[in-house]
């Protein structure tokens, strides 16, 4: 079964190590500035010659308050004035784009990410929204997956039945840890009653999907207090978890100093941690999918990853990957065939390319013949757990053993100690491997090097 997972102490130990969560190959630290707007207008009208749907993903950069945590791309204010202006800079980028495109590209996918989303007011979200349908043609029957990221202290029911309204037929709630001193010392203060109103909300709106994302490793967590956290979590039956490993990277986030380090869980509470939940949500029912990402069997994830359709993007885990990713706003990624880019993070340049009436677009990757044939090795591993040989073979016309003949020895190594089997036609990671995907696919990525490697998250 492809949710049996086997926790293995000694091989977690032996393969914990930093690595990239592969939401691409060629990763997002690969991108450089010698690809620009004009590549990217190219790959816009390649997509529109093939007719690929879409998935459109919008970044709203702000946030009122600052959780000490946070790796993302936000702006912390206050002033809720700078939305406007961040929307109008939106409005001309969405302008710019969609007339490359066609109308008849259905968006299949949609995601509103930030910062927090629902920083905009409501006649904001009326009018992004607005603006997204009258350029893309967003599908009208709820069929799509249309989903948006909740912070639910800024957030209530006439939120939650607006955003219904607008078409969102998903929500995925940052919620972290509901202990009080966890809390305070991430500076994140959130009521078990403000999260419970917006899940009963969603329920009763007849949302498709609820999502909730939790941390573990942040400052006071113990195993029992996060335990009781989950457990309180699993209660409110979201249809998927995500339990996301803190990295604490203070050299990187400024914010993150504000951070005690003596108050960290050890090494071993961590893992005993993440033991624990394992344990908890498989006990609860629920399916481990990759990559911190947990699902009910009846979820849309669970279903892909059985049927061998389940895919990752920039998004994460998705069963969209056949369409064409579009990035909006400031920091977002757009991933159009075998072109990847990134708008500028800094949103005051951001801003003043559009004022100039060109594209925001910072830095990018064409992928090459070599990156496709590790891309795919690198998404059926981690998707479905399982290399098939003679795919790859074919789809790409080589020789597997022959093409990967440096890497051989170390896939011996890793067989020999049980995280993976390993034969003539085929790669299967062992449910004691499951944790370690990451450590598996690290082998395939020819970009990694020590340079880079503090830059990442680890394994487990």
């Amino acid at each position: 079964m492809l949710d049996t997972t086997l926790w293995d102490t000694d091989l977690i130990r032996r393969y914990d190590q930093a690595g990239p969560r592969y939401t691409s190959y060629p990763t997002a630290v690969q991108l450089h500035d010698g690809v620009g707007s004009f590549e990217l207008l190219h790959a816009l009208r390649e997509s529109r010659k093939a007719q690929r749907p879409l998935s459109v993903y919008v970044h709203v950069p702000f946030c009122a308050n600052i959780c000490y945590y946070c790796a993302c791309n936000k702006i912390i204010t206050k002033d809720r004035g700078r939305a406007l202006p961040y929307l109008e800079r939106l409005e001309k980028e969405i302008e710019l784009v969609s007339c490359h495109l066609d109308r008849k590209q259905s968006v299949e996918q949609l995601h509103l990410g930030g910062g927090t989303p629902t920083f905009l007011s409501h006649t904001e979200l009326r009018r992004l929204m607005a603006k997204l349908r009258s350029t893309f043609n967003l599908l009208d029957d709820d069929s799509g997956d249309y989903s948006i990221e909740i912070d639910p202290r800024e957030a209530d029911w006439a939120t939650m039945g607006l955003l219904r309204e607008l078409g969102f037929n998903r929500v995925s709630l940052g919620v972290q840890d509901l202990d009080p001193d966890v809390q305070r010392a991430v500076n994140r203060l959130q009521s078990l009653d403000q999260t419970r109103a917006i899940v009963d909300a969603a329920r009763t709106l007849q949302f498709r999907s609820i999502n909730i994302d939790l941390i573990y490793g942040l400052p006071k967590q113990t195993p029992e207090s996060f335990a009781r956290t989950l457990e309180t979590i699993i209660a409110l039956q979201p249809d998927r978890l995500s339990v996301f490993n803190y990295a604490h990277l203070p050299e990187r986030f400024a914010h993150q100093r504000r951070i005690n380090p003596d108050d960290l869980p050890s090494p071993a509470d961590k893992l005993a941690i993440l033991h624990n939940s394992i344990q908890q949500l498989s006990n609860a029912g629920y399916r481990y999918i990759g990559m911190d990402h947990f699902a009910l069997p009846d979820d849309e994830l669970a279903s892909a990853q059985e049927d061998g359709t389940l895919q990752r993007n920039f998004q994460g885990y998705t069963t969209h990957g056949h369409c064409d990713l579009i990035g909006l706003g400031a920091s977002s990624i757009s991933q159009i065939g075998d072109l990847y880019c990134q708008n500028n993070t800094d949103i005051a340049l951001y801003q003043q390319s559009l004022d100039n009436n060109q594209l925001a677009t910072w830095k990018g990757l064409q992928c090459n013949g070599d990156d496709r044939i590790r891309r795919a090795v690198i998404q059926q591993l981690i998707c479905e757990f399982r290399l098939d040989f003679t795919h790859i073979e074919g789809t790409f016309n080589i020789d597997f053993a022959g093409y990967f003949a440096a890497i051989w020895p170390q896939l011996q190594q890793m067989a020999k100690d049980g995280l993976i089997e390993l034969n003539p036609h085929s790669i299967t990671i062992r449910p004691a491997g499951r944790l370690l995907a990451r450590a598996v696919c690290m082998l395939f990525d020819s970009y990694l090097s020590a340079a880079n490697s503090p830059r990442l998250s680890r394994v487990s």
